[in-house]
């Protein structure tokens, strides 16, 4: 029998754990729902949304032909005998791979939800957008260096809003921040007492414990993954370009933009002083300028990127200045990178050579010469996934065109014996 319906209501913890055990049922997500009085579409997004990747599939692609390859298994979309896999257990209903009687012999991604994590991550991002304030630490310190000398002056919040425009508060606001000492908690020597005359105004009842801005996120509407998967299950031949960025100090940088060309397994990188939404849309303008608006049209089909601030720019990567479309970008689903494993792996090589911890340009990474030095060896290794050949090797023969126009731009190939992916490869 039916539960009483309780559509509007959040999901516990205990109704989470009737979503997996119907999983392991193999139950589908209406009969879960029509158990738990919820909508389908409520239990297969929370699904969806939670899941989380148990196991990366170690093929380059998910091929439903992989016992019977006779290509070395290189799993390129561009293979005749290439068919995409799909699982209706996974991909479908009930969405997950929980119970599932293949799964210690399953090759493929393996997706699995847990009731306890998913719960901790729903009550994590239920506070998060019921405390904190709209802003980040970096602007509460820029205001705050601002009007702290001219509060010590004698200057009201209202004298110093109407000589300084560029501050992005309001008077209200920034009366707020001041007795509610956000300054202060920012490093800023700001009190109720620099202020002419202290007003009483309502506390929040609870003090902000973050500084994290609150995003538009409507950039990601037509984006998302499952979008992305849905196109490629009709459109398996688009030729995608996985995106990412690489630091090791948030605030100063240097920034490295990553690109993986998944057809030919090839990395390349561009270098940053900043790590903002500009700079990551002039890295895809720079690429495009490399390689031509022809092959970039050609070649960079799908551009599937995270969903860090520095990406938000979705338009503006899609369609050049003179309104064409050059791209299409999707965005993983949050705290997946799993889901673009392939940059990952190259991240992992890369950081062979730029360690996490260290200071990158006291270790020499000063220039766009130095990340093609870099990227040069590290696409010169030899991949087992390649049949003893390197990425380099396999983009020269697929497309010698495009090899040098990375050629041209200074990522040469290394000979094999002489690939060093160690931090002295750059060191000054």
């Amino acid at each position: 029998m039916n539960a009483i319906s309780n559509k509007n209501k959040h999901l516990s913890l205990q109704e989470r754990f009737i979503i997996e055990n119907g999983i392991r049922n193999g139950s589908s997500k209406k009969a879960i729902a029509d158990t738990l009085g919820k909508d389908k579409s409520t239990i297969g997004k929370e699904i969806k949304l939670h899941r989380s990747c148990s196991y990366k599939c170690k093929l380059p692609l998910e091929c439903s032909a992989y016992k019977k390859c006779s290509h070395g298994r290189l799993c390129s979309s561009a293979c005749p005998d290439f068919i995409p896999f799909v699982c209706a257990r996974r991909d479908r209903s009930p969405g997950a791979c929980n119970g599932c009687t293949n799964f210690h012999r399953c090759r493929f991604d393996k997706f699995v939800y847990s009731p306890d994590i998913a719960h901790k991550e729903y009550r994590s991002s239920l506070i998060d957008s019921r405390l904190g304030i709209n802003t980040t630490i970096e602007d509460i310190k820029m205001v705050g260096k601002i009007i702290m000398p001219l509060l010590k002056q004698g200057q009201s919040v209202y004298q110093i809003l109407a000589s300084h425009p560029e501050i992005p508060y309001s008077e209200k606001t920034l009366y707020s921040y001041i007795e509610d000492n956000i300054f202060k908690d920012a490093g800023i020597d700001i009190s109720v007492f620099d202020l002419r005359r202290k007003v009483s105004r309502k506390i929040l009842k609870k003090k902000a414990a973050t500084y994290k801005k609150r995003e538009d996120r409507r950039f990601l509407k037509g984006r998302l993954y499952s979008d992305y998967k849905a196109l490629i299950s009709q459109h398996p031949d688009l030729n995608i370009v996985q995106m990412d960025t690489v630091y090791n100090d948030v605030k100063n940088g240097p920034f490295i933009q990553t690109f993986k060309f998944i057809k030919y397994g090839f990395l390349f990188a561009l270098l940053h002083d900043r790590k903002d939404a500009q700079s990551m849309l002039d890295g895809i303008d720079i690429l495009e300028s490399i390689i031509g608006a022809e092959l970039f049209n050609t070649e960079v089909q799908i551009l599937l990127t995270d969903r860090g601030s520095e990406f938000t720019a979705a338009d503006a990567m899609e369609i050049r200045g003179d309104e064409t479309r050059r791209t299409s970008v999707y965005y993983c689903d949050p705290l997946q990178s799993c889901q673009k494993g392939s940059l990952e792996n190259n991240h992992i090589e890369l950081r062979y050579i730029c360690p996490s911890g260290t200071d990158l340009r006291k270790l020499g990474l000063l220039d766009q010469s130095d990340l093609n030095t870099v990227i040069s060896h590290v696409n010169s290794s030899p991949k087992e996934k390649l049949n003893g050949k390197s990425p380099i090797e396999y983009l020269e023969f697929l497309n010698p065109l495009l090899f040098k126009k990375f050629y041209d731009f200074g990522v040469t190939k290394i000979d094999k014996d002489k690939v060093k992916l160690k931090p002295y490869l750059i060191k000054k």
